[in-house]
């Protein structure tokens, strides 16, 4: 199977949303994932978006709401008859079978014929770079090769839409970057439409076409990644995609002044008192001065290309800025700098 062989889903969640008694799960979800899109839900534990994958899967009912694929209502398609493929985090592998068998399981279920299973479970061994552990069991597997295998039984069966579940969570990190890039590109090789939730930034952000972050079972923005981390809608998106400082200040109308420089407000048009100006570390500037400055260096952490300098204010305020390594180099702990700020607008929140 490639890109040219399938035709694409379209997955469409309409005013979604699922109570477990009193609490809420999940609050009138709107989303559509396109033709072979990649969309990543992210959010903290409890936000819903794991409620909003389960009634994708048909493992949750929606307590109202309705589903769509390829404009078809699924609400009342049983789970195993939605073409949906779907990998766990916990790999969810069957610890009797090896991995030739473990990847044929949906297609035995499915009374798929003995030659073009063979095909298959040959294919889908060679997607994920596995022909030489065709016939190892599980146990005699790394994390890594456990998932990959968990993904190519998900895919053996030609899923409508694949689903994503948190599934690198259980693997180390040098691991999880490297499946992280596996399932991308195995993802774009075939187009396949899928729905990836995760809690983890950096994997919602690497991988997606597009991210949505949800907070108290709502969808506070979707984006493509570069607008979500540098236009976020809300300080609970600023807050949660990426490293943000809290800069101490005093608003007054729709400006707030940081280090000396009046700054307009994205939000909250017309506060007036103390408030937290949002800025990412790459956006202070950091220079030497030659009398005193408005902070000291406390550390400068050389991280390759770029180093993390954390720097405190006269007023106590710690903050932290991204530079150039090469432009960093002559800064020192203990040295009184200068701090600025490079943008034209901040998000603000209350203090």
């Amino acid at each position: 199977m490639n890109k040219k062989d399938r035709v694409s889903s379209t997955l469409e969640l309409r005013g979604v949303s699922r109570n477990f008694g009193p609490v809420t799960a999940l609050d009138g979800l709107d989303l559509v994932v396109a033709p072979g899109e990649l969309v990543a839900l992210l959010g903290p534990s409890g936000c819903g978006k794991t409620t909003a994958l389960r009634i994708v899967a048909g493992l949750e009912v929606a307590t109202s709401g309705e589903l769509f694929v390829n404009g078809e209502r699924y609400n009342e398609v049983a789970a195993n008859a939605r073409d949906m493929g779907m990998v766990f985090q916990s790999y969810s592998l069957f610890p009797n079978l090896n991995v030739s068998e473990n990847i044929e399981y949906g297609l035995r279920a499915r009374k798929i014929g003995s030659a073009q299973r063979a095909k298959r479970v040959a294919e889908m061994l060679e997607l994920v770079a596995l022909e030489s552990k065709a016939k190892s069991f599980p146990h005699q597997l790394s994390g890594g090769q456990q998932q990959r295998v968990a993904l190519a039984r998900a895919l053996a069966i030609e899923p409508r839409v694949l689903l994503l579940d948190e599934p690198l969570s259980a693997l180390d990190a040098q691991v999880r970057s490297q499946i992280r890039d596996e399932i991308r590109r195995i993802q774009l090789e075939l187009g396949i439409t899928t729905l990836f939730v995760t809690h983890d930034q950096e994997e919602a952000l690497t991988i997606s076409d597009r991210v949505g972050v949800m907070s108290n079972g709502r969808l506070e923005q979707i984006d493509i990644p570069d607008v979500l981390y540098n236009n976020p809608v809300s300080t609970f998106v600023a807050n949660f995609v990426g490293t943000m400082n809290h800069i101490p200040t005093i608003a007054s109308g729709d400006t707030v002044d940081i280090f000396g420089k009046k700054i307009r407000v994205k939000n909250s048009k017309g506060v007036n008192g103390s408030v937290s100006a949002l800025v990412r570390p790459e956006s202070i500037e950091v220079t030497r001065t030659s009398g005193s400055g408005n902070a000291k260096i406390i550390t400068r952490s050389f991280l390759g290309a770029s180093s993390q300098i954390i720097c405190q204010t006269a007023e106590g305020a710690v903050i932290q800025a991204l530079m150039p390594s090469h432009e960093s180099g002559d800064l020192h702990p203990g040295e009184d700098v200068t701090l600025n700020v490079t943008l034209n607008e901040v998000l603000v929140s209350h203090v």
